[in-house]
């Protein structure tokens, strides 16, 4: 009832009693920008769409080395060229020297004796007391300074025990006799074959001869 009613008033006032709904002219362009403002703002707004800048990559460091030059030629010879070094032969070892043997100290000897002879010639030689005590250690141990001091097994003869005995007719014909004679010969021997009485001493006590 109340609806008929209602149509009868809307007739009577010339409206629309159809029952249905009229779209006015100006609705759908409003609504179709009120759609697009809200997309764009959607969009605009929406994390999902912004995008990460990466951070700038750092390059590590670098390190300069030694440059090393390469050459080769056209006959394909190749040289390299480095930290120059040489190699050098290590010096000769220093020789050893032997210490100089030594006999003990003499004193001085007799006066007119074979034994006075010889210190008197070591000593016009230069060579000096020491020398003249490995003399008389020397001679002490071949012949006793015995002018007829002879060995029969071997021939040698004399305070220097020359071998044979006539070498010393060199440094004089009475040298079977007389020490002076043997005695000068005897010291020339040892100066031309040891240098010095000590010379002579300490070939004497490493082999049991000079």
């Amino acid at each position: 009832m109340r609806a008929n009613e209602l149509r009868a008033q809307l007739k009577s006032g010339g409206g629309d009693v159809s029952g249905r709904h009229r779209r006015s002219a100006w609705s759908l362009p409003i609504f179709a920008s009120f759609a697009s403002f809200a997309l764009v703002g959607v969009i605009v707004a929406s994390p999902a769409q912004a995008e990460t800048v990466p951070e700038a990559v750092v390059a590590p460091p670098t390190k300069s080395l030694p440059v090393q030059n390469f050459a080769a030629s056209d006959d394909f010879s190749q040289a390299i060229s480095r930290d120059t070094f040489s190699i050098t032969d290590p010096p000769p070892p220093e020789p050893v020297v032997p210490s100089s043997p030594s006999a003990p100290a003499v004193g001085v000897p007799d006066p007119g004796s074979a034994q006075a002879i010889a210190y008197g010639i070591v000593m016009s030689m230069g060579w000096g007391e020491g020398e003249y005590s490995c003399l008389v250690a020397l001679w002490d141990r071949e012949s006793g300074w015995n002018t007829f001091a002879n060995n029969s097994s071997s021939g040698a003869y004399g305070i220097p025990q020359a071998l044979p005995g006539d070498k010393m007719a060199s440094a004089g014909a009475d040298w079977a006799t007389n020490p002076a004679t043997q005695i000068n010969w005897g010291l020339g021997y040892i100066s031309s074959r040891y240098g010095t009485p000590c010379g002579a001493w300490g070939h004497s006590e490493a082999n049991g001869w000079y």
